[in-house]
């Protein structure tokens, strides 16, 4: 019989409790940002120029010592073709426009974002009428159209006929995972392991808008990041009848699943008056950025204590 025993766990149980705080749901690094004084950091060229006027929402991608940034220029109408444009950066702040003209202008471009699986680039954009499609380049530069998106309800069926855009994508163990909205009025998710056919994981929506009235009408993502092990979306969304024309700001939800979301409480990002929407993070090597798209590049680096 071992006597020691019962004088060691009465030790045990002697000893203080020492309690492992949970990680945040919404850490400070994700959603604490002030602007630059400097901003904005990129603006469309002006008359006379293809990009008179830039379009909402481009895409940053930082590898290594190279950023890139794509955007849509057009001519400031509302019916006028939107085009790809491209610049590059050593820094992320100070941007060269590749050219004087766009890269892309075969088709309507706009709301894109960009993946880079493998060695591709792989970029989810809107074209006429909102509808998502899929075009796919080796460098970055030079584009090639895949067409749109084959999206299918639940059952198997094609979703019905109407706009599905801002389209945003995942990709996580094999499985592509699409964002889209219609009309603004929501966001769906659907999955695809061969990006030729899209099913969704319900035909009811995985982010509404509301309650607050920053988001209180409609809702479009714009990028999702995973983060110490749960996922984050960033989105913006706006109300009705509230200002004219509505001013977009944004906001971020968290989720464990890709499926069931939580909004921060502390939405806006970025208050209401600014219209500094389509926000996205880009990590520098050693914190993240926090980049605004709504007409021109905003730069938000994180608040100061």
């Amino acid at each position: 019989m071992n006597y020691l025993l019962p004088t060691l766990l009465g030790l045990v149980a002697c000893l203080p409790v020492i309690s492992v705080a949970a990680e945040p749901e919404f850490p400070t690094e994700l959603v604490s940002f002030e602007p630059v004084k400097h901003n904005p950091l990129f603006v469309a060229s002006g008359e006379g120029h293809w990009d008179v006027k830039i379009r909402e929402r481009g895409f940053i991608l930082r590898e290594g010592p190279r950023w890139h940034l794509w955007f849509t220029g057009y001519d400031g109408t509302r019916p006028g073709l939107k085009m790809l444009g491209y610049a590059t950066s050593g820094d992320g702040i100070h941007w060269k426009r590749m050219g004087s003209k766009p890269v892309y202008r075969d088709h309507w471009v706009e709301d894109m974002m960009v993946v880079k699986q493998g060695q591709v680039y792989f970029m989810f954009a809107e074209g006429r009428n909102d509808v998502s499609h899929l075009l796919v380049s080796i460098d970055g530069v030079h584009w090639t159209r895949r067409g749109p998106l084959d999206v299918r309800l639940v059952n198997g069926r094609r979703i019905p006929e109407g706009p599905y855009g801002t389209p945003t994508a995942y990709y996580e163990g094999g499985t592509w995972h699409l964002f889209y909205e219609r009309r603004d009025l929501g966001i769906w998710l659907a999955t695809s392991r061969d990006m030729l056919t899209w099913t969704n994981v319900s035909d009811d929506p995985v982010l509404r808008p509301g309650p607050s009235l920053y988001d209180r009408d409609l809702v479009a993502l714009n990028q999702i990041i995973k983060y110490k092990g749960r996922y984050y979306a960033y989105y913006h969304g706006a109300p009705r009848g509230v200002e004219t024309p509505s001013l977009w700001s944004s906001g971020v939800a968290v989720s464990r699943d890709l499926r069931n979301w939580k909004k921060y409480p502390g939405n806006p990002l970025r208050p209401r008056k600014e219209n500094k929407s389509s926000g996205i993070l880009v990590h520098d090597g050693s914190q993240f950025r926090f980049y605004t798209m709504h007409g021109a590049v905003h730069l938000h680096l994180p608040r100061k204590p």
